[in-house]
């Protein structure tokens, strides 16, 4: 996202965290994915909301035209805070509907207390998706529509998983929209651990961890992040020894394969 975008979405996401208290909140994430969904899929109406050549009362009188009988009052308001605001895209604007709904999700979950065990459910499905290449080719069939694709994954899901991953997860696998359905899915999981005002760490190591090396190296990433971390561990042995870890776009290699790569680089050269 542009600046205008990214100013945007951060006051629309500090209003929808203020309403988390407000009766019917926890119907909010179901009603905005619908929300999002229908935008996806109707291109015309998507842009206008978005345009902000148009006077913001005239957007906001679309949006209630067209939401105001689908969904409860209080959707309808974070509605009208996102048709408001400044988007540099429509797409944007779409991905802050889809966002402020997994943030909704994650918040009921926050407070029923299941968000720790949707953060790890996250990490699981992402890594799933890594190791089975069925997988990666169903999400990203063109040929299978998005009810198919959201489908599959409710059905591995279902009975297996938290309400709010199996929410949050199902409306992924049939919104892609291009992007890789791994990261789509890491976005959710920093998406679940900024809930908590954590940032996750994504650890590659040739062998399992223990509880004690796994407590100091959070506590070494929190002291350098200045925030708690969520650590999230992935054996490779092709990493031959050593770990990496990645925050963001942040990369630390100390594994073997990696040196042994640049000593060859070097002789190479």
């Amino acid at each position: 996202m542009l600046g205008a975008s990214r100013e945007s979405l951060s006051a629309v996401r500090e209003s929808v965290d203020s309403r988390r208290a407000e009766p019917g909140f926890d119907s909010v994430s179901g009603e905005l994915f619908a929300v999002a969904d229908l935008l996806s899929r109707e291109n015309t109406l998507r842009v206008a909301l978005a345009d902000s050549g148009q006077p913001e009362q005239a957007r906001i009188a679309l949006a209630v035209d067209i939401f105001g009988s689908r969904v409860t009052p209080l959707a309808l308001d974070v509605v009208r805070e996102v048709v408001k605001r400044r988007w540099s895209t429509d797409g944007d604007m779409l991905t802050a509907f889809e966002t402020v709904a997994s943030q909704a999700a994650f918040t009921v979950a926050e407070t029923d207390g299941s968000l720790g065990r949707v953060e790890e459910e996250l990490f699981t499905f992402g890594s799933s998706i890594d190791s089975s290449a069925e997988l990666q080719m169903t999400l990203t069939d063109p040929a299978l529509s998005s009810t198919t694709k959201s489908a599959v994954v409710h059905s591995l899901l279902d009975g297996r998983a938290a309400p709010a991953t199996i929410q949050v997860l199902t409306y992924m696998a049939g919104h892609l929209r291009g992007r890789r359905a791994d990261t789509a899915t890491e976005d959710l999981s920093n998406l679940a651990a900024a809930q908590r005002g954590r940032v996750v760490a994504e650890v590659v190591s040739a062998i399992e961890l223990d509880e004690a090396q796994e407590r100091e190296l959070t506590d070494a990433l929190s002291r350098l992040q200045g925030r708690a971390v969520q650590l999230n561990v992935a054996v490779d042995p092709q990493v031959l020894g050593g770990i990496s870890v990645r925050i963001g776009d942040e990369v630390i290699d100390g594994t073997v394969a990696s040196r042994l790569e640049q000593a060859r680089r070097a002789l190479a050269g």
